[in-house]
C-alpha cells in the first residue's frame, strides 16, 4: 500500500468459494494490518497463504469470551486489525456484532470493505422479485420454531432470504409448503464454485429433486413474496364506507377507506356522498 493503515477495525469480506473474487482493496488491507481476527485460523490461513501473506491470527467466533474481545480492542487502539469470517461478508450470520459495537462505543474507527455475500448473490440469481427483500438468517432447526418463524414473516411484502444447510433443506422446503402454500422458492448452492446451481419452482418440486440428489455445500433458500391481494368488491367497499360514516364526515370516511383499500380517494368520496 502507498501508506500505512490507521489504527482501528477493518471488516474485510472474503470469497465464498472462488478465490478470484477477493478484491484488490481486501488484499491491500490484509497485507497492511497487524492482526487478523478470524473464525477458524486454518481456513483463513489457507486464504492468506494463497495471497502470499503471513499474519498473526487470533480466533474470534461465537464462543469467544469478553476477554478475547477486550484483547482485540486493545490491539486495534494502537494498530489496524482485520475481521474476517470463513467466507463472505463478516457479521452476516457470522460472529462480529459485539466486537463492532464495542469498538464503536469506545470511539475506535471502524471501516467496512464491500465484497462477496451469498445472500445477495443468491437473490440476483433467483429470478424472484428483488425490489424488496428480507434476510432472515438461518431458520430454526426444530420444526415448530421453524414454522413459527415462517408464519411471522408470512405477510412481509418482500422476497425472503434464508441460509440453510444440506441436511436441513428438505425440512425447510416442507415447512414452506405447509405455511406458505403457493409460493415460488429458489435454492442456490455452491455459489461461485464449479458446481454452482440455482433451482426455482414449487417447494414440493424442488424437494423432490433434492431427495434424489442430496445437496452439499452452503445453501441460500429464497421464498417469493405473497401475491397481491385482490381488490375488494363493491359490496365490501360500501360496508367499509357505511361503517366509517357512522362517526366521520364523507371526506374523512373516504380518506380512511382509501388508506385501507388503496382505492382512489376521490371516487370513494363520491360514493360516500351517495351513501350519506
Amino acid at each position: 500500500m502507498e501508506h500505512a493503515l490507521l489504527p482501528g477495525l477493518y471488516i474485510v469480506a472474503t470469497p465464498i468459494g472462488n478465490l478470484g473474487d477477493i478484491t484488490l482493496r481486501a488484499i491491500e488491507v490484509l497485507g497492511a494490518v497487524d492482526v487478523v481476527a478470524c473464525e477458524d485460523t486454518r481456513v483463513t490461513g489457507k486464504l492468506l497463504n494463497h495471497l502470499g501473506l503471513k499474519k498473526r491470527m487470533l480466533r474470534y467466533d461465537d464462543h469467544s469470551d469478553e476477554g478475547s474481545r477486550e484483547r482485540l480492542l486493545a490491539t486495534m487502539r494502537d494498530g489496524p486489525v482485520a475481521l474476517v469470517s470463513d467466507a463472505g461478508t463478516p457479521l452476516i450470520s457470522d460472529p462480529g456484532y459485539r466486537l463492532v459495537r464495542a469498538a464503536r462505543d469506545e470511539g475506535i474507527a471502524v471501516t467496512s470493505l464491500p465484497g462477496p455475500n451469498a445472500a445477495v448473490l443468491g437473490m440476483t440469481l433467483s429470478g424472484l422479485p428483488n425490489d424488496r427483500f428480507l434476510f432472515g438468517g438461518f431458520l430454526p432447526a426444530k420444526s415448530k420454531a421453524r414454522e413459527d418463524v415462517l408464519r411471522e414473516l408470512e405477510a412481509v411484502p418482500a422476497t425472503l432470504i434464508f441460509y440453510e444447510t444440506g441436511p436441513r433443506l428438505l425440512d425447510s422446503l416442507d415447512a414452506i409448503e405447509i405455511v406458505l402454500p403457493g409460493r415460488e422458492v429458489a435454492v442456490a448452492r455452491e455459489l461461485t464454485k464449479r458446481f454452482e446451481e440455482c433451482r426455482s419452482g414449487a417447494p414440493a418440486e424442488i424437494a423432490a429433486h433434492f431427495r434424489t440428489h442430496p445437496p452439499k455445500g452452503e445453501i441460500v433458500l429464497l421464498v417469493a413474496p405473497p401475491p397481491d391481494a385482490p381488490p375488494p368488491d363493491a359490496a365490501d367497499v360500501d360496508a367499509l364506507l357505511r361503517e366509517a360514516l357512522k362517526t366521520d364526515k364523507p371526506s374523512q370516511a373516504a380518506a380512511r377507506v382509501a388508506k385501507v383499500t388503496g382505492l382512489d380517494r376521490k371516487a370513494l368520496y363520491a360514493r360516500a356522498l351517495e351513501l350519506k
